[in-house]
């Protein structure tokens, strides 16, 4: 009975996604780099650290504006724009993204992207799943042990 009981615990991937934000992995330029989907953000950023350290060529922005939510010294204002192409396994896309300066990840997605792309999120599971090119696409977050390895390994390049 116990033998039973044991093997019948939920794993402990499926409850630590409740709580997680979608972290993944992308690749830009041959480059692994760290990726964020939010609902919460109105807009798809890129840090200014990704486009210094592989030299993309940025645009200017065609409305700039001021954003408070990054930083606590005041209004940023974001004042250029880069079309990025990344891939995340066998999905290759480019997007427009305002350039930042951000710690958190490399790419965040907001709710641009997944308005265009008519993401399901999963909530459960903490996968989301859109078509693209007439392919579906399912992607998978990274487990919290691999978020917190790549926040480590970016703090450390910094």
């Amino acid at each position: 009975m116990v033998r039973r009981i044991l093997n019948n615990q939920p794993s402990p991937q499926a409850l630590t996604q409740r709580e997680n934000i979608f972290h993944t992995r992308c690749k830009i330029l041959e480059n692994t780099c760290s990726l964020i989907v939010d609902s919460g953000s109105c807009c798809n950023c890129c840090s200014t650290r990704l486009v210094d350290k592989l030299s993309l060529i940025v645009l200017p922005h065609p409305k700039p504006y001021k954003l408070h939510w990054l930083n606590e010294d005041g209004d940023l204002v974001v004042n250029q724009q880069i079309k990025v192409k990344f891939s995340i396994g066998k999905y290759e896309d480019s997007v427009l993204c305002d350039v930042v300066p951000m710690e958190a990840c490399h790419i965040l997605l907001g709710r641009p992207w997944q308005f265009n792309k008519k993401t399901m999120h999963n909530g459960l599971t903490n996968q989301i799943t859109f078509t693209h090119k007439a392919k579906k696409f399912v992607l998978h977050p990274l487990l919290p042990s691999q978020v917190a390895e790549d926040e480590l390994q970016m703090r450390n390049k910094r």
